[in-house]
């Protein structure tokens, strides 16, 4: 790989804390790993910090701002030292990115909040966006088809950046999902709180996918990719759920998301 921006791979390297996220850390740690490989090649130090917990946004989706606040605070603490936080999750990067500054009333956990919040970023968004990446050195032989995540869409304007470190890979074919932009239905809790809106809207979504005739469905949020890789199964479409790490890194050879080993 070899970073547009050749200025973070002089002298020292910028120092990057990973924030794995929940789902990747208990249903698929090799988006972590694929992640942490990208991220080094774009010229990069990473550190996965042991103590790292939740993001915290279940608790503040809820309405319970107390204990979201008061996972913050750990956040916060584990990784405001670093260059930068990097997230392979658009829902959880945008919960540290745009929600954290606005859970504290007291100055300084504002202001510790802000400063984190400036240097958090969404996985392909930063390798895109702050370190200059546009060629990836993957090679996919496959039909793949992208749905935009609504956090990282809306919240942090993540669209082209992917598209396009997925267009540098070798051999890849890429075709546009019909309302990539639209929910897949998951929502974190929604899919819990309102079982038959979230089944509808995943099943517009799916048919979406099918008619795209891709092989392949890449998208930036494990939940998602959950939440339609289920849904493709139970209507028995063959079409292979992955992340986008794991297909940029070239980690895409294993069994895909839901699939048997």
């Amino acid at each position: 790989m070899s970073p547009e921006n050749t200025e973070h791979t002089t002298a020292s390297k910028p120092r990057v804390g990973l924030f794995a996220t929940c789902l990747v850390d208990l249903f698929r740690p090799q988006v972590g790993f694929a992640a942490i490989k990208l991220i080094e090649a774009s010229g990069c130090h990473v550190e996965v910090p042991e103590n790292q917990t939740c993001c915290g946004q279940p608790a503040y989706n809820s309405g319970d701002r107390g204990d979201a606040a008061a996972i913050a605070q750990q956040v916060i603490a584990t990784f405001e030292d670093y260059d930068y936080v990097v997230v392979p999750s658009g829902s959880c990067a945008a919960m540290i990115a745009r929600h954290y500054p606005e859970l504290f009333d007291d100055a300084d956990w504002a202001r510790r909040a802000t400063a984190l919040s400036a240097k958090t970023f969404e996985l392909t968004a930063f390798l895109y966006d702050v370190m200059g990446l546009r060629d990836v050195e993957a090679a996919f032989a496959g039909n793949v088809t992208y749905h935009d995540a609504c956090s990282g869409l809306r919240e942090l304007n993540v669209r082209d950046q992917p598209r396009e470190l997925l267009k540098s890979v070798d051999g890849l074919a890429f075709t546009e999902l019909k309302d990539a932009d639209v929910c897949c239905g998951f929502g974190g809790t929604f899919c819990v709180k309102y079982p038959e809106i979230s089944n509808a809207i995943v099943t517009k979504k799916t048919a979406a996918i099918a008619g795209s005739e891709a092989d392949t469905l890449v998208a930036g949020d494990l939940g998602c990719l959950m939440n339609m890789a289920g849904k493709l199964q139970r209507e028995g479409k063959h079409v292979h759920a992955r992340h986008v790490a794991e297909v940029l890194a070239g980690m895409a050879d294993g069994p895909a998301i839901g699939e048997a080993e």
